[in-house]
């Protein structure tokens, strides 16, 4: 590949890193993204290639142009190519600001008569940005050979507990390559849905691009998402008469009773249906601590809850009025039940 100048929209004659971007990029992107990023900021004003930060870095050149191409959907740089496709032009932006055209001096000059019969190569998105490429042998060779990537390869066969097959493979490198998901995120994508038992890449495809469209980059935020819209969230939100959408506690709440308690929904239901008969406000934290005590006395399934409600049972009292013996009858102290749930 040829090479290219870098540019930068501000010059202050040294090599620095703004905070914004420590602040912002620095967490979400790969090892080989932040070394592209970091040498262009060293290389500003000077002449460099893909080919020699491949070298450099010990990257392929796809490495490189897919480490160019995030920074600049992420609004650091702006690329500019010639007729075939090759980069010729980087300008380095102020994390903070907007993407902006390149100067047009270093535009490419294109011949006005071959200008009618070939297209200009811009840097709109395609019409389906989320097509998979037809990757070549070469492609999936590359993919395997690398460091990082190979990883990528054995996680997914454990998960999966199969060999992977060169269509596997390609679907991964899709992921990877155009979806932009760093290795963590793919691990998270591949245990989600092994743990759903939903295995074909078919599916696993769509989750990721469910996930690259609603913005998702980090395991953390994945992490959220999927819980906010497990179906027994809103279960339990529906049956403590919650009509909003969950927070980041009571979807925690619910995955704690259903993950680490390990009960069923008819028992959840149960300490739901107790939360609402009892108190108006916090019934979260209500139903969390009956069934924190139900699974610390050994509850299991719904029938084991009559030898806990025992304990919380009154004796009988006869009440002598003078004229009739009344008895009076309560199943459960609910005053002394609360306070001894939230621990009171």
């Amino acid at each position: 590949m040829s090479s290219f100048s870098v540019y930068r929209d501000t010059d202050n004659g040294s090599t620095s890193v703004s905070n914004h971007f420590i602040d912002t990029f620095l967490a979400d992107a790969n090892a080989a993204q932040i070394k592209v990023y970091l040498y262009l900021l060293r290389m500003a004003g000077a002449a460099t290639s893909v080919s020699d930060m491949a070298d450099l870095f010990n990257y392929t050149e796809k490495d490189i142009c897919r480490a160019l191409k995030y920074w600049e959907k992420n609004g650091l740089l702006s690329l500019s190519y010639d007729i075939n496709g090759s980069v010729v032009g980087v300008q380095i932006l102020s994390p903070s600001s907007y993407k902006t055209a390149l100067p047009r001096a270093i535009q490419t000059v294109i011949n006005p008569v071959e200008a009618q019969v070939r297209p200009v190569i811009t840097n709109e998105e395609p019409r389906d940005k989320y097509a998979k490429p037809d990757y070549s042998a070469d492609d999936l060779r590359s993919f395997k050979t690398q460091s990082e990537t190979s990883q990528i390869l054995f996680i997914a066969e454990q998960y999966l507990g199969k060999t992977l097959s060169p269509s596997d493979i390609k679907s991964l490198l899709f992921i990877y390559d155009v979806l932009g998901f760093s290795t963590d995120l793919i691990d998270y994508l591949l245990a989600y849905c092994a743990n759903k038992d939903k295995r074909s890449f078919r599916y696993i495809e769509t989750v990721a691009i469910n996930w690259a469209e609603e913005g998702i980059t980090t395991p953390a935020q994945a992490k959220t998402a999927t819980g906010k819209y497990d179906k027994n969230v809103y279960t339990v939100m529906r049956a403590l008469g919650k009509d909003s959408s969950p927070t980041d506690k009571e979807a925690d709440y619910v995955k704690r009773w259903t993950n680490e308690f390990g009960f069923s929904t008819d028992v959840i239901m149960e300490a739901c249906e107790r939360s609402v008969m009892s108190t108006d406000k916090n019934r979260f934290a209500y139903a969390d601590s009956i069934l924190k005590s139900w699974h610390n006395a050994g509850v299991v399934t719904k029938r084991d809850i009559s030898a806990v409600d025992a304990k919380y049972q009154r004796p009988k009292k006869t009440v002598d009025t003078g004229f009739h013996h009344f008895d009076m009858k309560h199943d459960y102290d609910y005053d002394e039940m609360e306070k001894a749930l939230l621990g009171q």
